[in-house]
């Protein structure tokens, strides 16, 4: 019985014996046997920057860092974000921005309200703080109804057409009007009473 493993004899070619290699010294350094040249050289991190820039340290690697959020950071208050994208978004925020809102006064009105409304204070003060926090909600409210039937009413005329779903946009506006001036982003492109 034949073994397994074992070759033919008509399966037995003709080996060649191959070249010797020629000594290490010979070869030239980065010499591949399988190519027959030179494996070329990498180019290096600076190089492949630009020309004749130099590696970076840690230390300027990390400013590096810092200067781009700064950029980021200027570009997104100037822009927004993917959620301020898009011409009925831009018109929401012009119909706040151009206008002074309950909103802006509500957080100063609410510090006054928790102030007054503590068990210290005499109950005249703390009557007049629950009296405020009632002004303060009611005016919100109805500044928000406001704002949103005129941002309705603008969209409807100057993209009648438009994809954008009305309730989305008017919680975008209220939110922004609730937000301090100085604070919005991205920053208000009209002025105060300048007509949208």
């Amino acid at each position: 019985m034949q073994s397994l493993f074992r070759r033919k004899s008509n399966d037995v070619v003709a080996e060649t014996p191959e070249a010797p290699e020629a000594p290490s010294a010979a070869r030239p350094k980065g010499y591949t046997p399988a190519k027959g040249k030179e494996t070329p050289k990498r180019p290096s991190a600076a190089r492949q920057v630009g020309g004749n820039a130099k590696a970076l340290t840690k230390e300027e690697a990390r400013e590096r860092k810092r200067e781009l959020r700064q950029e980021a950071a200027a570009e997104y208050r100037r822009e927004g974000g993917p959620r301020d994208r898009g011409p009925e978004r831009q018109l929401a925020r012009n119909v706040v921005d151009s206008r002074r809102t309950a909103g802006t006064y509500f957080f100063g009105g609410a510090l006054i309200v928790l102030i007054g409304s503590n068990g210290a204070m005499p109950d005249l003060v703390r009557t007049v703080a629950t009296s405020l926090w009632g002004v303060l909600l009611l005016a919100v409210v109805v500044d928000a109804v406001l704002i949103a039937r005129k941002i309705k009413r603008l969209v409807r005329e100057r993209y009648p057409k438009t994809e954008q779903r009305m309730g989305g946009l008017y919680m975008y506006a209220i939110m922004r009007s609730l937000t301090f001036r100085r604070m919005r982003v991205p920053h208000p492109a009209v002025k105060l009473g300048e007509k949208v």
